[in-house]
């Protein structure tokens, strides 16, 4: 059973930092590209950045600048880093892994919240 388990959400100031990570389980996804994507109260869910196999990043402009995605294939894992955190960030955090194209598995979720 594949799973996709995030952690590190919590409470902080504006301008300070959070690193989220995403661990997999039940395959790997080295070959794959992994996603991070936010939803805020009321809001649609968003695309906030993604790392490809061959460790192509990109990026929301919203967040361009700020979050840096990685990833460590030995432990099956994708990294988060926020930085210059603002209260427009709040949000669930979610992360996801493709099969092919498609976003196939998703995470649970971790709450993030900045307070101003």
């Amino acid at each position: 059973q594949v799973q996709l388990v995030e952690s590190g959400g919590g409470l902080v100031q504006a301008g300070g930092s959070l690193i989220l990570s995403c661990a997999a389980s039940g395959r790997t996804f080295s070959s794959e590209t992994m996603g991070w994507f936010r939803q805020a109260p009321g809001k649609e869910r968003e695309f906030v950045a993604r790392i490809n196999w061959r460790d192509n990043t990109y990026y929301a402009d919203s967040v361009k600048g700020r979050f840096t995605i990685s990833r460590n294939n030995a432990k099956n894992t994708v990294y988060l880093q926020m930085n210059s955190l603002k209260p427009e960030d709040t949000a669930v955090y979610y992360c996801a892994a493709t099969t092919g194209s498609v976003y196939s598995y998703w995470g649970q979720g971790t709450q993030v919240t900045v307070s101003s």
